[in-house]
């Protein structure tokens, strides 16, 4: 009952044109369905470390469904190395739809160039286009030699050498700018950007719902009608909104400073009523047929999320409200139409991305030629294990016996843990089903590490199992990728090759692989119905993908353990799981089957679970856990269906090896 893979390239869903690049198309079908979409805005940061934060703020922002996000340049382009990398780990390892801020600041043309080149390398699609303010050294804005004067000119000149690729968007300021307070000026330059080839504006933060709607008749009236993004502002602090409020000149309605004036010295009261405050301005402009919200979110995530949360906006379970395939998508150069990948990267998509950005192309339709064979070193940067070593002897302890070990793993499966090595992000609600058999493999000595319940025609819509077009049904195989201690692994094996339906890898870290596979070719262990479409299979089990993934996860297990030190029971502990014991997939082929896997173990569990660690008998070559003089406790040895390095089912393989003000106008908003 193996799933094969589609042949035909050309069969693939184009889910490409299902989920627009373009800003102004994605606001075109918020208008016409009349369904609110929203995005973020964040900045730069000044340290590695605040770099690092962003990303992982950005990386869970993703699950609130954005349509799109932006990245400011900083006065003067300072920061625009920073922001070009930035937009590139956003849209390529996140997925996330990302619009780059541009400015004329301090930027001669050949700047300009290489700042469009990166983005378009990137696979970026937006820039919003700005003049930006003087930097800090400087009272009055002026030109480079070379450069640009206006925003207009710089939204010209984009248009002129990159035709229709970017969307451009431009500034608006329903309540003036810095330097310039006259509505009819500011008017006029609105449309002479636009004219220049604009697409859509986004306005600068305001609170006063009445004043942005009055300007959007006006902007109307002068014959503007590019889409109009309002730009919103979060409260986090009583201090911060006023200071904000100042820097902007956005008028403060007599009501907000009544509400928000008795709580100002507490901050979570001060959040609570905001996110009314700021809820209820986002009605009245959705009630008035403007169906986008951009987010200043400062680069903090909780006030933004109270808002969308008091809206209905965000999704309810941590995960998008719309996914075009089961995994996170890249949306980098030349990946937009990537639909196939392995399954082992479920839970560490950017390391995925990083280890196939060379390829020269990308799978689309099947898993097959179409696919570079070379996966990327394990040294290149994201790929490694994350955190410092004290970081992570915080979040994982320092487990002295496998009993521990175990016991990390179920908190995990019960969310009082966020992440493993193997796993960056929660465990998510796709695993209910199946949680109460993992906890109690893991009990039982059996670590797991990956796994997918068995799914029969779920609705595409479906907010758990569901991807894809609306209209389409989905289906996956059962699947479980674990930790096998050597005592076992040969009982395990001999289980699952005398079972029906069911596929399985083992390998060591030093290479000995043990399979039932029918071949090297790929098994779709996910895979979706739609209509008027060929069968999509974007998740699949296979061969030299898994041997590339087995160096990672091995190597990932290994970092952990140097995160204690060399003296400590915990790395020896850790150190001899990743020296002695099995990675396992296996794939139940009978999608109608949901809980067959587990039966394999029954009445397996590990010996001695509970005894420490003694460094002694490491030093002596010895393993109560593993192995004892080569050959485990219970008399099966691991090599026992091994011969000269060949398994004897002959399937044996060779390892192979803002601020909302703009922060580009506004550098104080950078502090």
């Amino acid at each position: 009952m193996t799933q094969t893979l589609l042949t035909d390239p050309d069969s693939s869903l184009d889910f490409s044109a299902y989920f627009a690049m373009h800003i102004r198309d994605k606001l075109a079908g918020a208008k016409r369905t009349k369904q609110a979409t929203f995005s973020f805005e964040f900045f730069p940061p000044k340290t590695e470390q605040g770099v690092q934060n962003l990303y992982d703020r950005m990386d869970r922002m993703h699950d609130l469904g954005p349509s799109f996000i932006d990245i400011t340049w900083g006065a003067g382009g300072r920061l625009s190395h920073l922001t070009c990398e930035m937009v590139k780990v956003a849209q390529t390892a996140y997925g996330l739809e990302t619009c780059m801020h541009l400015t004329c600041t301090d930027m001669e043309k050949e700047k300009v160039d290489d700042a469009l080149k990166e983005a378009y390398k990137a696979g970026c699609t937006n820039i919003l286009a700005l003049r930006g303010d003087p930097p800090r050294e400087k009272e009055q804005w002026q030109a480079v030699q070379g450069g640009f004067q206006y925003a207009k000119d710089l939204v010209k000149y984009i248009k002129e050498k990159y035709g229709d690729h970017f969307d451009i968007g431009v500034a608006g300021y329903p309540e003036g700018c810095e330097d310039q307070q006259d509505e009819a000026i500011l008017l006029d330059h609105l449309k002479e950007k636009v004219d220049a080839g604009g697409t859509f504006i986004v306005t600068q933060m305001f609170y006063d719902v009445d004043i942005f709607l009055a300007w959007v008749r006006k902007v109307r009236d002068k014959g503007i009608d590019v889409p109009i993004v309002p730009g919103i502002m979060p409260i986090h602090t009583h201090a911060s909104f006023l200071r904000r409020a100042n820097w902007s000149n956005c008028h403060i309605p007599d009501s907000w400073n009544e509400a928000l004036d008795p709580v100002r010295n507490d901050d979570a009261a001060v959040r609570e009523v905001g996110k009314g405050l700021v809820a209820e301005m986002c009605r009245k402009i959705m009630d008035a047929g403007i169906m986008h919200l951009h987010f200043y979110t400062m680069n903090l995530a909780q006030a933004t999320r109270m808002v969308l949360q008091e809206l209905d906006l965000a999704s309810p379970n941590g995960t998008p409200t719309k996914k075009a395939l089961p995994w996170r998508q890249s949306l980098g150069l030349n990946r937009r139409e990537e639909d196939v990948r392995p399954i082992f990267w479920k839970n560490r998509n950017k390391s995925y991305v990083v280890r196939t950005q060379d390829w020269d192309e990308f799978p689309n339709g099947r898993w097959g030629d179409s696919r570079s064979p070379a996966f990327g070193e394990l040294d290149a940067y994201g790929i490694g294990l994350k955190g410092s070593n004290e970081q992570n002897r915080k979040l994982w302890g320092e487990p002295r016996s496998l009993r521990d070990l175990a016991n990390l793993f179920i908190r995990f499966l019960k969310n009082e843990v966020q992440s493993l090595p193997w796993s960056e992000s929660p465990i998510t609600s796709e695993s209910d089903t199946i949680k109460k058999e993992l906890v109690d493999l893991n009990r039982r000595g059996f670590l797991t590490i990956n796994s997918q319940p068995s799914v029969n025609g779920a609705k595409s819509v479906d907010p758990t199992f569901g991807w894809g077009p609306p209209g389409g049904y989905c289906y996956q195989k059962a699947y479980l990728e674990l930790l096998v201690s050597p005592q076992l692994i040969s009982e395990l094996i001999s289980r699952v090759e005398k079972a029906e339906d069911i596929t399985y890898y083992a390998v060591n870290k030093a290479g000995d692989l043990r399979t039932n596979a029918p071949g090297d070719g790929p098994n779709a262990v996910t895979w979706g119905v739609f209509p008027g479409k060929e069968i999509v299979q974007p998740t699949i089990v296979e061969t030299i993908s898994f041997l590339a993934w087995k160096d990672e996860a091995f190597r990932l297990g290994s970092d952990w353990a140097r995160c204690h030190s060399n003296s400590s029971p915990s790395r020896h502990l850790i150190d001899n799981v990743m020296e002695n014991w099995y990675l396992v997939n296996i794939v139940h082929n009978d999608f109608h089957q949901s809980h067959g896997i587990f039966s394999l173990f029954d009445k397996l569990e590990v010996e001695n679970m509970d005894q420490p660690t003694d460094l002694h008998q490491f030093t002596n070559g010895d393993d109560t856990n593993g192995l004892t003089n080569g050959h485990s406790a219970n008399g099966y040895s691991t090599n026992e269906q091994s011969t000269n390095g060949h398994s004897v089912n002959g399937h044996y393989t060779d390892a192979h090896k803002t601020n909302g003000l703009f922060a580009d106008e506004h550098p104080t908003a950078l502090t």
